[in-house]
């Protein structure tokens, strides 16, 4: 016991653990390797160093890899700063020192995602990035930082990144919709709430949320990650940067309060662009995708426009997505809220699916009517499935600079808060009975809040 809990280099005890991770052992081991690589820039050499030096885990190291290392490149996503290649990283190196060979441990090739960046992409930008990801690199649901390299042709840096098999929930969404069911979705929603919930924690907002730059391996049921932190921040920093006021991002995921330019980009910003998120998990429409994605739909959203959720949506489900995109900021929850709410859906409908288990559980009551309403639905062939809608040619899902001047203050549509405030009743009415064990399921159940 007395070793497992100690460097066998210098018997003092683990910084972590959990990694049998030695921090002054690795850092010595990387320090005097320091003259062995550059990248070329001094900047790049300090920041992949100084990750190194206070790396507390092998998971918050980067390393400078040589493009060489990079096999079978080729592209699979394009964004509106970069691309995303596929590429067979050779001879990866675990960066944990081995005491017995003298060097560190190597795995052999292992699969990754190269993003590459548009020469036109300012390369404090792409630092930016850089920085953000590795202050994130340890919490759950942000995908993993491996290092940096350099394109030999175009001279861009380049960010090595975990390789997520299954893709963006945007073209999964496209692909697989008509096979998802209920649970899956709970299981995505509840899960990227948590994943956001833990980077708003380390008060770094994204500011580019939405479904091209959330991945998974398999969103059937491994970590939904999140990914492109592009035009992230840290809240507090470069108060007075005047770039802040131009806005980048995918225009109807972006909140009314910052197209209009009434506020900066905050974390209530990240939740509205949650809330269509949420509403495209559970459609399968891309909001708006009939339409251009110009100013006047930038207006339309400013007066209180939003995607139509369908009437057979589970109420709870439809008071979850419409807190999200309150034109009031201040009745938005946080993720943390979010997540409460989420996860005791998801833990009440995957009881309500074995057999004796939870019947009167409201959430599946709810989706139980949604089903059978669809099943009618498609037999008598009234419906559209989400696999057949058609996308206006000017309906653009990447990011780009989105400048409108001019715009409305923001505010709800004319019922917008008379539904609400319906559906909130029909929340506590339910949460009233169920705390005095009432059987009367006629409402809607409550969550964690």
């Amino acid at each position: 016991m007395f070793y497992y809990n100690r460097c066998l280099e210098c018997y003092q005890e683990y910084t972590n653990i959990d990694y049998k991770w030695c921090k002054p052992c690795n850092s010595k081991h990387f320090q005097n390797d320091f003259n062995n690589w550059t990248s070329g820039n001094d900047k790049i050499d300090k920041f992949i160093q100084d990750a190194q030096l206070n790396a507390n885990s092998n998971c918050e190291i980067i390393k400078w890899i040589p493009y060489d290392k990079f096999k079978d490149v080729k592209q699979i996503g394009k964004g509106g700063f970069g691309t995303i290649h596929y590429a067979r990283w050779i001879d990866r190196q675990v960066d944990k020192w081995d005491i017995f060979n003298r060097q560190c441990k190597r795995w052999g090739e292992y699969k990754v995602a190269l993003k590459k960046f548009y020469n036109f992409v300012n390369f404090k930008d792409v630092l930016n990035e850089m920085e953000i990801h590795l202050k994130s690199q340890n919490t759950i649901g942000s995908i993993r930082f491996y290092g940096i390299t350099q394109d030999p042709e175009t001279h861009s840096y380049v960010m090595a990144l975990e390789y997520a098999a299954d893709g963006n929930l945007r073209e999964y969404l496209k692909i697989n919709f008509n096979n998802i069911n209920w649970k899956q979705k709970l299981y995505i929603l509840q899960d990227l709430s948590y994943n956001l919930m833990n980077i708003h924690k380390l008060d770094i907002v994204h500011q580019d949320f939405h479904p091209g730059n959330i991945l998974s391996s398999d969103f059937k049921g491994y970590y939904i990650y999140v990914s492109d932190f592009g035009l992230s921040k840290l809240i507090g920093e470069n108060p007075n940067n005047p770039e802040k006021k131009n806005i980048f991002g995918v225009l109807p995921y972006i909140a009314p309060e910052v197209l209009s330019g009434e506020e900066e980009y905050k974390k209530a910003a990240d939740i509205y662009s949650f809330g269509i998120i949420a509403y495209e998990i559970v459609t399968g429409f891309p909001p708006y995708s009939d339409i251009p994605h110009g100013k006047d739909l930038a207006m339309k959203i400013c007066n209180g426009l939003r995607p139509k959720i369908t009437s057979y949506t589970p109420k709870l489900i439809t008071r979850t997505i419409m807190r999200c995109w309150d034109a009031r900021i201040t009745h938005r929850p946080t993720f943390e809220e979010l997540w409460n709410e989420l996860k005791k859906y998801y833990e009440d409908y995957s009881d309500y699916l074995e057999q004796g288990k939870n019947k009167d559980s409201e959430i599946g009551i709810q989706i139980k009517k949604a089903e059978e309403f669809l099943a009618n639905q498609e037999s008598t062939n009234t419906t559209t499935t989400p696999l057949n809608y058609q996308t206006h040619p000017q309906a653009i899902y990447t990011s780009r600079l989105l400048n409108f001047s001019n715009l409305p203050k923001p505010k709800n549509e004319e019922n917008f808060k008379r539904e609400l405030e319906e559906l909130t009743k029909s929340f506590y009415k339910i949460n009233s009975s169920d705390d005095d064990d009432d059987d009367d399921n006629d409402g809607d159940v409550s969550s964690n809040l």
